[in-house]
């Protein structure tokens, strides 16, 4: 058996978003397909925007097949909405990878493998149609379709799911005329949930210690763009030297970094992220839970965006005496001093890219 996951989507996607995030989203999805596997499908190659695994043996039931099709269409969705719920970069790639789905090719036939190297290649001109058959007329964008051959040996005793609406096509391929059968697949993503979210901030238990905004010359995704680039913060947040241990390449709630101060080393997490109309809410909490900060963005115009920062820590006891005597002058000049940085920073030309 041949069984090719196709990404649907892929090339518009390539195409229209820029490369350094696009990258990164393909690649875990590619993962997240690899890792549904449950029935020993072996992978033959990764193609880009598909994965040719393969089976040797007798044709497996279509109940099977089915399980394995369920299996890796859902698990694509649900990092599709995993994606979308934890997402704050608001680059091309990130915004348009929900519009990304799932197609799967399954076709029985003959063919064989030859090594190069430490790498397996198939051979055999079945090979040539399950390649072939990814090019069709099916205006469809999410579906599994199944070779005639395959179909009509195993439809008789399989049990498949009564909403399965059976279409029928044919290929013209270099073996002659190929047909098939095809269902759509979207009633799958109907009971596809994003993973619940972590409680990552300090929720009620808080008080304000401060709050300082500026309006910022520059549009309100440059800016969103350089206050969730790691890369840039000790470039503007006064007191950072440096931030390492980042445990993603693009920023969404959930991921942690380490930021290495002048007086103390801190691991925080992205901890929310919240578009309301044209306003965005970014904050970020430390691992303990001992204080928040909230980045609030709103566009003035299309050339100015209005920031305002909060600085948040948990109600313990004298805490908020501990910082009005002692701690919050200081803080105050350092946000102020970092706000007056980003604007240095988009004058220079460092900002968002779409």
């Amino acid at each position: 058996m041949l069984f090719i996951p196709d990404i649907s989507g892929f090339t518009k996607f390539v195409n229209e978003t820029e490369i350094e995030h696009s990258r990164y989203i393909i690649g875990g999805l590619l993962e997240n397909i690899i890792n549904s596997n449950q029935i020993g499908l072996t992978i033959s190659e990764i193609e880009g925007d598909a994965v040719l695994f393969y089976r040797y043996g007798e044709a497996p039931s279509l109940d099977e097949i089915y399980g394995q099709v369920e299996r890796m269409f859902c698990n694509f969705q649900k990092q599709l909405k995993n994606l979308e719920s934890r997402r704050a970069c608001q680059c091309s790639a990130c915004t348009a990878a929900k519009n990304l789905s799932l197609k799967i090719i399954t076709h029985y036939g003959e063919f064989s493998s030859y090594n190069v190297k430490n790498y397996s290649k198939l051979i055999g001109k079945d090979v040539i149609v399950a390649h072939q058959l990814l090019k069709n007329d099916i205006d469809l964008h999410e579906y599994w379709l199944v070779t005639s051959n395959l179909f009509s040996e195993n439809k008789t005793d399989a049990d498949l799911p009564q909403w399965l609406n059976w279409e029928m096509g044919n290929k013209q391929t270099e073996k002659g005329e190929v047909g098939y059968h095809y269902s759509l697949l979207s009633q799958l993503k109907e009971n596809v949930q994003a993973d619940p979210l972590s409680q990552l901030d300090l929720g009620n238990k808080r008080f304000k210690v401060l709050s300082e905004s500026k309006i910022i010359d520059s549009p309100i995704l440059t800016v969103l763009s350089i206050i969730g680039d790691f890369s840039l913060r000790s470039k503007w947040m006064e007191g950072v030297r440096s931030v390492d241990q980042v445990s993603h390449p693009i920023n969404h709630v959930g991921v942690k970094h380490r930021s290495v101060e002048e007086d103390r080393t801190i691991n925080l997490y992205s901890s929310s992220f919240d578009q309301t109309g044209d306003t965005f809410t970014y904050s970020e909490t430390d691992e303990q839970k001992t204080f928040s900060i909230y980045f609030t963005l709103k566009p003035i115009n299309d050339n100015r965006t209005s920031l305002v920062v909060d600085y948040y820590h948990k109600k313990l006891p004298f805490s908020e005496l501990y910082f009005s005597l002692f701690k919050r002058k200081k803080l105050a000049q350092q946000i102020t001093a970092s706000l007056e940085n980003i604007e240095t920073l988009i004058k220079e030309g460092i900002g968002f890219h779409a």
